[in-house]
This record gives structure tokens, sequence and C-alpha cells, in this order.
């Protein structure tokens, strides 16, 4: 099987990788790629946002399957371009990948299919995002509509900062703010069959504590200890089974990679969010875990044949990554540094990039994760931060306390 993942990311780094690991995968290529990814695939210059040029690359390489990672090209229709031109593409129609691509379309959806979440307000003006902030009160939780690279939310107190916000965005969702602990679930899903991976957790603020701005993710650990086990069947009765059947019976099946970002509330889990691929950086954990080959089951999702696919295998034990950002980050990045250390196992590469003389530079805000496996969580945490503790990038920040609470069992449901 040959395979194009589209991306260039810490995400799509991960994707390679286990793509790699697999027997079936005989040949390999990321586009446009980083500094990472090119040591497992053939690097190939494309733009992501284009679907005529995406299908065009994958015909030239024969490709029998295309993994589409970020989301601005699956809102955009890439996928469609690549189904169009009679090649399997692993990620939802323009159509389906509404569920991320506006909150408030998918807000519908979860209406309709009775899923619990939040209840929110649509607004586009300032008396609109008056009102809801009034009728919810503070915490104040407010998300720009569209795609916002993970970046389009604010959680706080401060009226005037909520206000803000708003303003920045246009047309926004305010939501009644929901207790209780959060975590990530990825759904396999060909439309029909949905097939859930092990839970995560991430963390989106910048600082230790849950503090400063949100971020797309500054790390991630998987599985969770505090999670109780009927959890992730309650997931699939109540929230991922009845929103892929409301998204088929419209005629617009979802078939890709289902993220559904939840709270575990007083009320029972609550939807956060929806996201229409591979989150990062709880993609570095969770395919850390999969001992089952990665192209066979995406290839399944993609072709409608994942009732075939045989149970997914996982490796005992833990994972935990902790992303390095770049000085600056989240606001202005500062960019072209040079990385010592990024060219070892366990790191996977984001915002990189190689110039001429062979040095690696940042090229991003994200730009490094320091991924490791152990026995337990505690070994896997000091595992990561020691590998994270071998790169050296000038002023670059990553919080201390990844997966630290879980580790301390202070998370309670």
């Amino acid at each position: 099987m040959r395979v194009l993942v589209i991306g260039s990311g810490a995400r799509e780094h991960a994707l390679c990788l286990a793509l790699a690991a697999d027997p079936k995968v005989t040949a390999l290529a990321c586009a446009p790629g980083n500094a990472g990814t090119a040591a497992v695939a053939e690097q190939v210059g494309v733009d992501p946002m284009s679907g005529v040029a995406v299908a065009g690359l994958a015909a030239r390489l024969r490709s029998d399957l295309v993994v589409i990672g970020p989301e601005a090209p699956l809102v955009a229709g890439v996928g469609d371009e690549v189904r169009a031109a009679g090649i399997s593409c692993f990620g939802p129609s323009a159509a389906a990948a509404r569920l991320e691509g506006s909150k408030a379309f998918a807000k519908e959806v979860m209406a309709i299919a009775e899923v619990p979440t939040a209840r929110a307000f649509v607004a586009s003006t300032p008396d609109e995002v008056a009102a809801a902030l009034d009728e919810f009160g503070p915490p104040y939780v407010v998300k720009n509509d569209g795609l916002a690279a993970g970046k389009g939310v604010v959680v706080t107190t401060d009226r005037v900062a909520a206000m803000a916000h708003a303003a920045t965005c246009g047309r926004v969702v305010i939501e009644e703010y929901l207790d209780g602990p959060e975590l990530s679930l990825f759904c396999v899903t060909d439309g029909t069959t949905v097939v859930p991976l092990i839970p995560a957790q991430d963390f989106k603020r910048i600082g230790d504590g849950d503090t400063g701005p949100n971020t797309g993710g500054m790390g991630a650990y998987a599985p969770l200890p505090w999670l109780p086990g009927r959890i992730v069947d309650e997931v699939m009765q109540v929230i991922a089974m009845p929103t892929v059947r409301e998204m088929r019976q419209r005629g617009t099946p979802f078939a890709g990679l289902l993220y559904i970002g939840l709270a575990l509330t007083a009320r029972g889990p609550r939807v956060v969010e929806f996201n229409a691929r591979f989150g990062d950086p709880e993609t570095q954990v969770v395919l850390a875990l999969l001992d089952s080959p990665l192209g066979g089951l995406l290839a399944a999702a993609a072709t409608g044949q994942l009732h075939r696919h045989p149970p997914l295998a996982w490796r005992s034990g833990a994972a935990v990554t902790v992303v390095i950002a770049a000085p600056g980050y989240p606001a202005t990045p500062t960019t072209g540094d040079v990385i010592t250390g990024a060219e070892q196992e366990g790191v996977l590469h984001a915002g990189t990039r190689r110039r001429e003389d062979g040095a690696i530079v940042s090229s991003g805000g994200r730009v490094l994760s320091a991924t490791a496996i152990g026995a337990t969580l505690a070994d896997a945490r000091a595992r990561a931060y020691a590998l994270a503790a071998t790169i050296k990038l000038p002023g670059s920040q990553y919080r201390s306390d990844i997966g630290l609470r879980a580790e301390r069992d202070e998370i309670r449901v």
C-alpha cells in the first residue's frame, strides 16, 4: 500500500512513524512535511489547501491512500477532490468537516441527535454577545465559530476580555461553563461503524497550573488512570454513534477521525467540541501506544470496510508528550533559531525546517514534541522530561506539569 500524508506538524510526524512501521505500507510520502518527517517519508512540495494539487500529486505517486492531517484542507474540500480522482482518502468531506469548521453547525447536529453538550447561543453583534454573557455568567466561554488553529476559545472571568475576544471573531458561540476534568476521545469511523481509540488528556494553557492564554496544545498523556471504565462505552452510545448516525441521515456521512472533546461533569459526559481530524498533541501519545498496524485501520475507514477490521491491540504502560514551544508563543513566536538534540528517537517535529547547511531551525510556534513510553505514568513522565531537557532551543518554553495531577492521583470524576 502506497500512502501519502498531507501536513507538516507533529501530528503528521506521528502518523508517518506509525505508517512506516506498518509492514503493508510499501511507500510513504509526506507533503509538505518538515525536518522530522523527512527521516521516514519522501518529502514532496505541495499546497495542502489545493485539492487539485493534492489529488494530482497522489496520482503521480500512485498512492493507494491519502491521509489528510490538518483541519483546514478538510474543511476546504481537499478530500473530496482526492476521492473524485478515484483515490481513497482518510478524512471527511467538506460537508462533514463542518462539524469542526462551524461550532454553530456542530451545536445544531448535537441538538437534533440529542447529544449532551453545553447550552449555547450563537452571537454576531455586541448586543447579542452581551446578552449571552449575562445569561450564563462567569466563567465566560467564548468560541470563534470558525477555524482558529486551536486558539479561538477564551475562558475567562473578565467580562471585558470576553467581549473583546468576541469582537475580534465576528460570529461566536457563547456557552455555559462545564465543570469537571476534560479528555479527548478519537473515534475512527467509515460513516457507519465507529471504533474508539484510547482516551487522552491534553493541556491547552501555555503555563503550569493551566495559566496563561490558550494554545494549540502544550502536551498530553494516555491512558487516563482516573477515568472510569464505563465512560468510553457511554460516550460511544450517547455521543459518537448518534452523531455519526445523524450525519449519515443528512446525506453527509462522516468518514475519518471524529475527535470528541469531553468534559466529565456532575451530570455526566458533555461535548466541549468536535474536530474532524487527529488532534495534536494527543495523537503523539495515542499512536505511541497503538500496537495494531495503522495503515490497515485508516484504509478500512476510507473504503467503508471498518466492520471487517480486527479489534485494536494496545501496548501496555503509558505515554507522555511534552511540547517545546518557541519564545514568544502563542503571541508572536521567534523563528529561525538553531535547534540541537532534535534528531533523537521520541522527538516529533512540528515547526521545524532544515537549512541548506544541514542545521535544523525553528519555523513555527510549537516546535517539537518530546514523547516517551513508560511502564507507568510516572515513568513515562520522567522519560519525556529527560528527553525534553536534552533539546536546546534558545528561549524555548515548555510546561513542567503534563500528567502530574494524574500521577499524583488528584483528578476526581
